[in-house]
């Protein structure tokens, strides 16, 4: 079985003569013809139409692709850290004026407590418990 590659002008410009797959000088199981109509060859694949394996350039490409995304965070990071935060004015204070502070000595007064040597923290407020005992009418 063989295939007939049809009489072609190269890229150059210059006409190549038909020519039959395989060709004498090149693989026998290449039968068919590919290529596209300024360059033909034969090939083993029916549906191949690139002679050359183009996986190198595909993977270049995404290597330069990868770069340069990085490249594009590392900047858009610097930008983000070097940058100033804008002050805007949401109309909110951030510090209330004219309040007393509860504690002015920074703790709270538990000199009329009783201290409780068992205990290691002392309460300050001790809830006091009352009780009524209620009893129906008599």
């Amino acid at each position: 079985m063989s295939s007939v590659c049809g009489s072609y002008y190269g890229e150059d410009g210059v006409f190549v003569a038909g020519f039959t797959c395989p060709k004498a000088d090149s693989d026998a199981a290449a039968l068919f013809c590919c290529g596209f109509n300024n360059l033909k060859y034969c090939c083993d694949d029916p549906n191949g139409f690139f002679p050359n394996n183009f996986g190198a350039i595909a993977l270049s490409i995404a290597v330069m692709l990868a770069f340069a995304l990085l490249f594009s965070l590392c900047i858009l990071c610097y930008f983000i850290i070097t940058t100033e935060p804008i002050d805007l004015d949401n109309g909110l204070e951030l510090q209330a004026t004219g309040l007393k502070k509860p504690f002015l000595r920074g703790k709270v007064d538990c000199d009329n407590q009783p201290q409780d040597p068992e205990r290691l923290l002392q309460p300050c407020f001790v809830a006091t418990e009352t009780s009524i005992n209620v009893e129906g009418p008599a």
